[in-house]
């Protein structure tokens, strides 16, 4: 017996340790709380569920699984469906507004600042479809969820602040004709740039077009820069 304690207590010496689990193993990393990233998440998604069914048709059960969150954490942030839908309206007017500002088109001559910022609406709306959607319902509701924002307006100020100061450095460089109007000129190239991505379902199918092709695209981009430039500039 004696014998057989020494052998199983010599075995157990000459057995490896194992380290302990909780230092073997690698802790999970705490969740951070990032109320600004959380709330990013929602209006992101928020854009796509909005875009693809509409106000009426758009689930907040569906946003909240999407961003791994909770109706009640949603409802929090926004108030309600009507206020998230709000603010994924604003939000999708400021991401066009954004990438504006970041041109520096004050440092590039009239003509040049033109043809830049048709080139950047243009790829802006072909590569934001949901944002095309989106405006659409709002246009179906006839605006009237858009009217009740405190800050639609400011936030669309610097597009026409921009446009102006484009066209009028151009009209007193020579380049471009006097008496146009800066808001009117916006909307032309909202119009062209807005339909190419609005109706490109309908219009393909009708006029057998691939109009998703590389080559369709890059000639469409083109025209629509020639139609504004040719539209403001001095015959």
């Amino acid at each position: 017996m004696d014998q057989m304690v020494q052998n199983t207590s010599t075995s157990a010496q000459k057995a490896p340790l194992r380290p302990p689990l909780a230092i073997s193993a690698r802790a999970p990393e705490p969740r951070t709380n990032d109320p600004e990233r959380t709330r990013e998440a929602i209006l992101q998604a928020a854009l796509l569920e909005f875009g693809e069914k509409g106000l009426a048709g758009a689930r907040i059960d569906a946003i909240a699984a999407a961003t791994d969150t909770s109706k009640r954490m949603i409802y929090y942030y926004f108030g309600s469906k009507d206020g998230l839908y709000l603010a994924a309206l604003e939000q999708s007017y400021a991401g066009v507004r954004d990438r504006e500002s970041r041109l520096h088109l004050d440092d590039m001559d009239p003509e040049t600042a033109l043809r830049c910022l048709v080139t950047v609406t243009f790829d802006h709306h072909l590569g934001n479809e949901n944002y095309i959607r989106i405006v659409m319902s709002e246009n179906i509701n006839r605006g009237r969820y858009l009217a009740q924002s405190t800050r639609i307006q400011e936030l669309n100020r610097p597009a026409i602040t921009m446009l102006r100061t484009i066209y009028e450095r151009g009209v007193a460089d020579g380049v471009f004709r006097a008496g146009l109007d800066a808001t009117d000129i916006h909307a032309s190239i909202s119009a062209l740039s807005f339909f190419n991505v609005s109706n490109r379902h309908t219009f393909g199918l009708i006029f057998q077009q691939e109009n998703d092709s590389p080559a369709y695209v890059a000639k469409r981009r083109e025209n629509i820069v020639q139609m504004v430039l040719r539209y403001v500039k001095k015959g």
